[in-house]
Parts: structure tokens; sequence; C-alpha cells
């Protein structure tokens, strides 16, 4: 671009709520919390949440990121469980070798876990909606003993699912598609009228907000950045959602500086979001490398205001220990 020249007008819609929900800021607090009062190296299973940013963050403060808990040596040092959540197994585990263990598992996912408890205490299968291999299902399926819970992937599973006889419940992952959700569900409500319903629907209120928030712009947008990580769940959905609600072109990126500018070249009004799992200065990257190349003006469309406010757990809200102890 000609330095001289002036620079284009563009507009940047900004989806509000965007970027860090409830259960992720307890979850990084709780890391950097346990570093505060024990020390490094505080231990994370998995990573605490979806994005490489954050993650590094907390590395360069002491947390040691790990797949395993046998990974971990008998050091007397903390382990994090991620925000994610775990198998039944896992906690287990950790009391077996008596370690000191943090669960930043999101209290949203958490009533899932109950959820499914109860229905399956009551002689209900489950049936899961979710995604194969991701965190949460995982560590949902690993609350209840193998072959309590099917999973169903998507509209195409849940036509073809096949369950045990008897009483049947649902559960969902926290962070899908509404929509794609809604699908799922009517193709098991008609072929299964009896299926039992959570008390309160599964997908939280930061995945609802941040769908309906790029829906909002959608339409007015020739183009949707959303900035996120490629295997947060909750960041490719809305990836998924702006172009079904009608913007022409929606791209994933983890931060302003694998943004290529030029990708607004010739549009009038591009829009931001960003997954629940990603710092509102990874969305500044993004508005700063857009400054570089166009006059840019933006606009905030905020849905809804979000104050929910989950506690730290219990070993964290203790008094510290005093030296003298």
């Amino acid at each position: 671009m000609n330095q001289g020249a002036p620079r284009p007008a563009l507009k940047v819609l900004l989806a509000g709520p965007r970027g860090f929900c409830a259960g992720v800021d307890r979850a990084i607090k709780i890391v950097e919390q346990a570093l505060d009062r024990w020390g490094a190296p505080v231990y994370v299973r998995h990573e605490i949440v979806h994005n490489r940013f954050v993650v590094e963050g907390l590395q360069a403060k002491g947390a040691v990121f790990v797949e395993e808990l046998d990974e971990i040596p008998d050091d007397g040092q903390p382990v994090v469980f991620s925000a994610h959540g775990v198998p039944k197994s896992v906690p287990a585990a950790a009391e077996a070798r008596q370690m000191l263990f943090l669960d930043a598992t999101c209290p949203l996912v958490s009533k899932v876990h109950r959820e499914a408890e109860r229905h399956h205490a009551g002689g209900s299968h489950i049936l899961l909606v979710g995604h194969a291999g991701h965190p949460e299902v995982i560590g949902t399926m690993g609350q209840l003993p193998e072959g309590s819970v099917t999973l169903v992937e998507d509209a195409e599973a849940a036509a073809t699912v096949q369950p045990p006889e008897g009483p049947l419940a649902y559960a969902t992952q926290t962070t899908l598609s509404i929509d794609d959700t809604t699908e799922v569900l009517d193709v098991l409500r008609a072929r299964f009228p009896h299926l039992s319903a959570p008390v309160k629907e599964d997908i939280c209120y930061a995945t609802t907000n941040r769908q309906a928030a790029v829906k909002a712009i959608a339409e007015r947008c020739e183009l949707i950045v959303v900035v996120g990580a490629p295997n947060s769940s909750n960041s490719v959905r809305l990836r998924e959602v702006a172009e079904k609600a009608g913007c022409p072109r929606a791209v994933l990126i983890q931060r302003g500086r694998d943004f290529d500018p030029s990708l607004a070249d010739g549009l009038s009004t591009i829009g931001i979001t960003a997954g629940a799992s990603a710092p509102e200065v990874l969305v500044e990257e993004v508005i700063a490398r857009l400054r570089e190349r166009f006059d840019v003006v933006t606009e905030d469309v905020t849905v809804a205001e979000e104050r929910i406010v989950f506690n730290l757990p219990r070993p964290l809200r203790a008094p510290a220990p005093t030296a003298a102890e």
C-alpha cells in the first residue's frame, strides 16, 4: 500500500459479549492464585483453557502443563484440573497419590456432570450430544460407568443411534452451536418421545450470548474475524454461526499477528468477536493490525450484559498458612 495515500475507511463491528466467560476467568485465577500461594511449579492437567496465549502466559509464571498425572513428580506441589472437566478416575488417582489438587472445572460443566449422574441413578441411559475427543465430552462420559453414555455427534448420528432399551435422557456439551444442537435434539425427540431433558439446558450462557452477538452483526458484515484457538469448540462454532447467519466469510485466527489485514481490502464493514477463552488483548491486536492499513471506526454491538462470577475452590478461599505454620 502507498504510504502517502489516504487509508480506506473500514467500519469494525465489535460483537458483545465476546472473550472471557466466568468459567475461564475462574480457571485462570485458580492457577495464578495457586502460584501465589504455593509457588512454582503448579502443575496443570491439560490446557487450563484452549488458548496458547493464556497457556504461555501461565507457563512464564511457573505453571507446568501435563496431559496425565503420571507426568507429575511426588513433590507436594498442587495440580489443577482444567476448566473442561475430568473423568472421575482423575481425582481418584490424585487422591490415591495424596496429591493436593484444585478442580478448575467450570461450574456449568459440573452441572452437566451432576445432571447425568441424576438421570443415571434414575435408571436412564444417557445420550450425550457433543464432539468425540473433546476434553469436556471425555470428562462428562467419565462421570458414569462405561456403557452408560452414548455419544451423538450430529443429526445424522441422531437418526441412526441405537441406545439400549429402557428410559433415556440427554445431556449436551456446553459449547455447541445452539442451532445445530436444536436440530439434533429434534431428531432424537421424534425418535424417542419420552426422552428426558436436563432441568436447565446444558449449553452455557456464554456460548448462547456469543452466538447471539455474532448473529446480530452477521448480515451487516462482509467478513467476520473470530479470535480463538482451532481446538476451542466455542470459537469454531462462532465461525460456523457467522457464515450460517448471513456473513459471506468468517475466519478463525489465534491472535493479531496471525491476521492478514489485506483480507479486508475492498470491504466496508467487518465484524470481530472472540471465543470464551480468548482475552480481549488479542482482539485489540487485530484492531491494531487493521489500523495499519485502514481508517478504522469501531462500533460496539452488545446483545447481553454478563455479570456472572464463580467462587474459587475452598482451598483458595481459606487463609494462606503463615511461615510459622
